[in-house]
């Protein structure tokens, strides 16, 4: 044999060879779990158990927010009057039988309006609320509803801490001598993880001003009022620096909340906004370490 069909012959048998050998290996892998591939962090799914769920509950122009960690649960306002009803069929339906805490930001009916219905329906162990007073029927039938019920009216002090498994909730403001009764709102930043969340109630840039001395910088801010121009003044939220901005308001609202100028602020400083009127209820999931955004579908608006 020639020496040149002699390498033509050699290199046949190597090409041979090789591919016996790759199908072996890829019949081998076949049997083999795919290995895992590389995923974007809006697509991966967090166990419950290490989660904290916070849902920003449509309720048109008022605000209900449900925080959720290992199956406790704390509720921060009850929306309008006629909220009451249309959340406590949600919270059935999520299958909650206690709160371990209840807050009611402030006096006024699109914060407390649906809590009498709350505190009737549910085993409540701690109810928070400022000791403003105030002579309104709603926040009567509030008063009412805890005397029927045996649940005490707490007023939480500025500073102290609530434990919801692992979040940790601190109250940054409270107060009963404030004319307006929105600056009388309970503001609370949540801890879970490195993962923190500020909740202004109706605060104006009054009570703002007042905070700007404290460790307010949180990964999402419930935006003050509505997105009212009153509050979410430009020093407090370059103070804050949030990456994530949650409007509750009610769509087409005769208060024209949110306000442009409030809009454009929070788009000014690359802050995502997400919004009740427009996107329905908003969940934030924390893991501790990230957070996401989905919307869920509700009957509480209606």
């Amino acid at each position: 044999m020639k020496k040149k069909d002699m390498k033509k012959l050699i290199v046949l048998v190597i090409l041979l060879l090789s591919y016996a050998y790759t199908t072996f290996i890829n019949t081998e892998n076949k049997n083999q779990e795919e290995p895992i591939k590389e995923r974007k962090t809006e697509d991966v799914i967090f166990a419950d158990e290490n989660t904290l769920n916070v849902y920003f509950i449509d309720v048109g122009q008022a605000d209900s927010i449900l925080l959720e960690n290992k199956g406790h649960y704390m509720l921060i306002d009850a929306g309008n009057n006629e909220d009451g009803p249309k959340l406590v069929n949600y919270f059935n339906e999520q299958d909650i039988k206690e709160f371990d805490y209840v807050v009611g930001t402030h006096a006024h009916e699109d914060h407390i309006g649906g809590m009498d219905d709350i505190i009737k329906n549910f085993k409540i162990d701690n109810f928070y609320m400022p000791d403003a007073i105030t002579t309104t029927k709603t926040f009567e039938d509030v008063l009412d509803a805890l005397e029927e019920t045996n649940v005490i009216f707490q007023t939480p002090k500025v500073n102290q801490t609530f434990n919801l498994q692992d979040t940790t909730i601190t109250t940054l403001s409270v107060t009963a001598d404030e004319k307006n009764l929105n600056d009388t709102s309970i503001v609370l930043k949540v801890k879970h993880g490195t993962n923190t969340f500020l909740f202004m109630g109706d605060a104006s840039t009054k009570i703002e001003k007042n905070l700007l001395n404290k460790d307010i910088k949180s990964d999402v801010l419930k935006v003050g009022h509505h997105g009212s121009r009153y509050s979410t003044s430009l020093e407090f939220l370059k103070k804050v620096s949030p990456e994530y901005a949650v409007i509750s308001v009610g769509e087409n609202n005769t208060y024209k909340h949110p306000h442009e100028e409030i809009l454009k602020r929070l788009e000014e400083q690359n802050i995502q906004i997400y919004r009740t009127d427009k996107q329905g209820t908003i969940l934030a999931k924390s893991n501790g370490s990230i957070i996401t955004f989905s919307t869920i579908k509700t009957d509480t608006n209606g």
